[in-house]
């Protein structure tokens, strides 16, 4: 039973590593043995995030500067991931934007955008980095979604994000359909929204126009879920670290939700 979330001789590379939940999840992996590596497009973030995490957990951390949408950068990114570190077993998708603008008023071009970060983004990571996977007969991808694949919200604004995160789960179960003969198990796992520095400027603003402290809001909005408090990144690290290991081996196409019960009730 104890090697059932041991990653131990397993290579992994976490796009959006470089900060809030990915950078979390790599440490998760390092620290169950792992050999990890970050991407995204900031060389700066990634070499201060790789310095913290050595700080850590006392590892060695690698970082690749990638656009996860642009095709021809994944593409080098994953031949030489593989070169330099060996077969990459592992490939996390936490990269992803939001732009919050109301449908009547939402520039198509900015919509696009959503969807290419959030949706185009998974399908050329586990194109490329598949392929390598096909070839040593494993791999697992895990795919940072969102109940808001499930669950819309109330109010204007969400229309880019939530159909990006309904488009994410849906491509979730067809490449573990179409990868499921080449021994790679597909999964994502969709948080609640969570105290994070992309959230932060939002949670800012709604607590402006309520009158009160975020803290405050925070409090107010937690009180709604079964579990009475709003989500922490580090909630979501055990279902990352579940999806990434021999415990789930036999588990694929499926989005878990560490919500604090929201879509149970929502």
């Amino acid at each position: 039973m104890s090697g059932l979330f041991d990653l131990s001789g397993k290579n992994a590379v976490i796009f959006g590593g470089a900060g809030g939940l990915g950078k979390l999840i790599a440490k998760a992996y390092a620290e169950a043995g792992a050999t990890v590596a970050i991407a995204s497009r900031s060389e700066e973030k990634l070499a201060a995030a790789c310095e913290d995490l050595k700080e850590q957990t006392g590892k060695e951390f690698r970082y690749y500067v990638c656009d996860a949408t642009d095709e021809a950068a994944v593409e080098a990114t994953a031949e030489k991931a593989n070169k330099e570190m060996g077969p990459v077993a592992i490939m996390v998708n936490s990269q992803g934007i939001n732009k919050k603008v109301p449908v009547l008023d939402f520039p198509v071009d900015e919509f696009n955008k959503v969807m290419n970060a959030n949706v185009t983004s998974i399908l050329i990571t586990a194109k490329h980095f598949g392929k390598y996977m096909k070839e040593a007969g494993y791999g697992k991808i895990v795919n940072v979604s969102s109940v808001r694949g499930k669950i819309a919200t109330r109010g204007a604004g969400n229309a880019a994000y939530c159909s990006s995160k309904g488009a994410e789960d849906m491509l979730t179960k067809v490449l573990a359909a179409e990868f499921g003969p080449y021994g790679i198990t597909v999964n994502a796992f969709g948080p609640n929204i969570m105290k994070t520095p992309m959230m932060n400027k939002v949670f800012e603003m709604r607590a402006g126009e309520a009158g009160i402290t975020v803290d405050e809001y925070l409090k107010q909005q937690g009180a709604s879920l079964p579990l009475r408090r709003m989500s922490d990144p580090e909630d979501c690290v055990g279902t990352a670290l579940f999806l990434a290991a021999p415990a789930s081996d036999f588990l694929t196409g499926n989005i878990l939700y560490p919500d604090g019960g929201l879509t149970a009730v929502g």
